[in-house]
Formats: structure tokens, sequence, C-alpha cells
């Protein structure tokens, strides 16, 4: 398999995998024309997709789904209770595109399985992926409030893992949010910190040289430097060394990371 984080991030997120066979793109959070030009950026295309999988039905994950669906007659698997949601924000799209995707489930796009498993976040009912294929598996694990021992589990034994790291607590609470805001990000149902998302990767990580990329970063409480420095320090402090146990990567919301094939030796 072989991947690109096409943007991830409070503006838009949007994440694209292949197979041997089957090519799929998790999210569009971004135009439709933005995504097709990420896309072209990694050696993709828009015109050769499988499918769109959804996470869940917020914005900076749907805002391209219909002009996409509709242009490439794209097949939208989510599960029904975002459908419901999905309705009222993707405009039209067929019926025979309209596909359910149940947390749990696992389909097969040609020679890769997307499993997808629930998780804690405010919409409907948000889910995060696991993608495999032959010996290979790489997770995808954004907008949650927490990890719960059954999403380590899950994601557990992945060659990469994008795992989201959200905010500083600090920079949280000085910043300028209304106070209603700080809390649902801090609770259960908002997302990680990136004192969180290091300390659940200890119990995670295998320290094989796993690549994590640090994930769906706040534009206004959080920092690249900051975000990777916070992570690596929690990660070094349990004994996985970055650059020896696992490699730290960035993302961006305007760039797509390079594509990364995994290759288990």
């Amino acid at each position: 398999m072989k991947f690109s984080v096409l943007a991830s991030g409070s503006t838009g997120n949007s994440f694209y995998i292949e197979g041997k066979s089957g090519k799929v793109l998790v999210d569009a959070g971004l135009s439709g024309k933005q995504i097709e030009k990420l896309l072209t950026e990694v050696g993709a295309n828009a015109s050769e997709l499988d499918a769109i999988l959804i996470t869940h039905e917020h914005s900076d994950h749907i805002k391209g789904v219909g002009v996409l669906a509709r242009r490439y007659q794209l097949p939208v698997y989510a599960n029904a209770k975002t459908w419901e949601q999905l309705d009222r924000q993707l405009g039209t799209i067929a019926e025979d595109q309209r596909k359910i995707m149940e947390a749990g489930e696992t389909i097969d796009f040609g020679t890769m399985k997307a499993e997808s498993y629930g998780t804690s976040h405010d919409a409907a009912e948000p889910m995060g992926f696991c993608f495999h294929e032959e010996d290979a598996k790489v997770s995808l694990t954004t907008d949650l409030g927490y990890v719960s021992q059954r999403i380590k589990d899950t994601v557990r034994g992945s060659d990469a893992y994008i795992f989201e790291s959200n905010h500083d607590v600090e920079m949280l609470r000085m910043g300028s949010y209304p106070w209603n805001t700080k809390r649902r990000i801090l609770s259960d149902v908002g997302h990680l910190s990136n004192d969180t998302a290091g300390e659940a990767l200890t119990e995670i990580l295998e320290g094989r040289g796993e690549t994590v990329y640090l994930a769906h970063l706040s534009k206004e409480n959080n920092m690249t430097e900051l975000a990777r420095l916070t992570v690596k320090n929690i990660l070094e402090e349990s004994g996985l060394q970055d650059g020896t146990h696992v490699q730290l990567k960035d993302t961006s919301p305007i760039r797509p990371t390079a594509m990364q094939e995994i290759i288990r030796k």
C-alpha cells in the first residue's frame, strides 16, 4: 500500500490510500478542485478512485464530497446515522452511490481491505479506519476525545499511523475561544491534545520503525513544532526513540505529505 495525507487540520481534511488494486479517498474537506489538485501533486488522479469513505459529517471532512461523487460517479460510504446528517449537506447523491458501512465492518476495495471502527467525537456516529493489504496495515485515528482500549487494540500493529495531535492544552485554555468551545474540545467527545496523543501512542507503538503522522493540528491552539516536540519527548521517556524506534512526521492543511509506500521487511 501507499498513501498521502492530502490535507489535515481545522480548515480541511483528506486522506488518500491505494493498494495493488483499489484506490480510496477518506474524507474530502476541501473543495473538489483543491482535492483534485492535491491528488495530482502526489501522482494520483480523482478519476481513478474507487470510493470515498466518510469519517463523520463535519464540514472540514465533507466539503468536496458531493462534487467529487457526482463528477466521477463515486460510491460514498458512511454509516446510517452519518448519512442522516449528510443528506442535508452533500446535495443530490444517486441512490446507487449511497453506501452504508457501519462501525466494525470491513469492506474490500480490490486487494485492499478497509476496516472501520467507532470513535468518540461530537458527531452522529464518527468512525476511524484501518487499511490492510497482505501484511501491511495503515490506520487513521483523528477527531476523537479520548483513545479507548478498544481503539488501541484495533489500530495496534500498523506500519503507519495518522494520529490526531490537535491542541496544546495551555494554548487552548489561554486562547480566544469561548469557554463552551474550549470545554467541548477538552471533553471526551472533542479532540486529542498533544500530551494525550503521545501517551496513547506509548501504549500502541511496538518500536519497530513505525511512522506516525501527527494530524488535525488546530490552527489557533497548536504549532507543528510544539506538537512534534511534545509527542517526541513523551515517546522517548517511554524508551521509543524518534528516528530509531519510530519516525515522527508532520502534516499540513495546505500541502500533501509525500506518498509513502509500506514495505514489510
